[in-house]
């Protein structure tokens, strides 16, 4: 999908959009985007990361990956 349709989709979504708090976040991201300003985001606990860890270990281990060349090549399809 081309960034032309994309960005028509988000607007077509932000037209039905209902939900006050979700269009003030994303209200708020893109003023704080314009600004310049850091993007807060959420740190993960260290219990969390290690899980996170703990996990990508196992999938790269049990073959759950695909190798950076292919992944370029299969983006470039998109």
């Amino acid at each position: 999908m081309d960034l032309e349709t994309r960005k028509l989709d988000v607007i077509a979504y932000l037209i039905n959009l209902k939900d006050e708090k979700i269009f003030n976040r994303i209200e708020d991201f893109i003023i704080k985007s314009k600004s310049g300003k850091n993007i807060p985001y959420e740190s993960l606990t260290k219990k969390e990361l290690l899980k996170r860890a703990k996990k990508s270990n196992e999938d790269y281990f049990s073959g759950k990956f695909i190798e950076q060349e292919k992944l370029e090549i299969e983006s470039n399809k998109w």
